[in-house]
């Protein structure tokens, strides 16, 4: 496994400060979480910054920026049912947002981009939503074509385990979408980890992990969620992708606070972190002096 983090742990870190640090920590990647040009959610959005600066910063710690992760869905339901797939109904506003994030990860060479298939509204058929979501996610898949970039749809919502997430990806069969599997979702649905990667098979390609102590979120190990046994599952099913740790600082309002959640300060989590995912995956981790890449399998 490859140990990588999001920055949703560090709004309010700089891109140049979220590469150093992964590197002096070990991580091989970041998940670089996006809202878009314009937005002022994250100080380390990477579309607010030039691509080739973002690639400078990253190549030089020896660090991979792995995904764009953002907040894509495709499920939007069609009202009036009729009249609006015909006139009133703009259907393709999910897929120019694909389009616009997918031509960002191909100039920061970013091999994946997340996106959520996420609910079955109302009294709605399950076969009808699938349908409706795999419609619009086939235009953003066929867009990215020949890009060097794959769509990877994240469980939740409505498909929340890995059979309900291969709903999806068997409609499509398409060769450029790939599955993140949150194993916090999977197992609060009461999946075993060890099944959901089994059914995932060769789509899986990132595996997401965090902790949380009476739902807030906490040092990685020291929490509710078993985050030690889900890794270790990933690792004795033979997963070999990327180990995505997030510590959700970004989404309880703590940016402006110094990065802490409840006394854990964001880059003792980090660091915290990546020492745990390389001991439990069983890989061995190389201490080396600050700046260098000091984690290899």
């Amino acid at each position: 496994m490859k140990p990588a983090f999001s920055t949703v742990a560090c709004p309010t870190w700089t891109l140049d400060e979220v590469a150093r640090r992964a590197s002096e920590w070990g991580y091989l990647g970041v998940d670089l979480r996006t809202f878009g040009s314009g937005s002022s959610m994250l100080a380390c959005d990477p579309v607010l910054t030039a691509a080739e600066k973002v690639r400078a910063m990253f190549g030089a710690g020896g660090v991979e920026p792995m995904c764009l992760s953002t907040s894509i869905r495709y499920d939007d339901p069609i009202s009036p049912p009729v009249l609006g797939r015909t006139f009133l109904f703009d259907q393709e506003s999910s897929v120019r947002e694909s389009k616009s994030v997918i031509d960002a990860a191909v100039t920061l060479e970013c091999p994946f981009v997340r996106v959520f298939g996420f609910e079955i509204i109302g009294q709605e058929k399950r076969v009808s939503a699938i349908a409706r979501i795999a419609e619009r996610l086939s235009k953003a898949l066929d867009y990215a074509r020949s890009s060097g970039v794959s769509l990877v749809l994240e469980n939740g919502g409505s498909f929340r385990t890995a059979a309900e997430m291969m709903e999806i990806i068997d409609e499509l069969d398409h060769p450029l979408l790939a599955a993140a599997y949150s194993l916090p979702i999977a197992a609060a649905a009461g999946e075993s980890i060890g099944n959901g990667v089994n059914v995932l098979g060769e789509r899986l390609v990132i595996a997401k992990v965090k902790d949380m102590s009476r739902g807030v979120p906490c040092l990685l190990g020291q929490g509710d969620l078993h985050a030690q046994d889900s890794i270790r599952a990933l690792a004795a099913a033979g997963f070999k992708g990327w180990i995505v740790y997030e510590h959700d600082a970004a989404w309880l309002g703590t940016g402006t606070q110094g990065g802490r959640i409840e006394g854990v300060d964001t880059a003792a989590a980090l660091a915290h972190a990546a020492r745990c995912l390389y001991e439990w995956a069983g890989h061995r981790r190389i201490e080396s002096h600050p700046g260098s890449v000091v984690g290899r399998r």
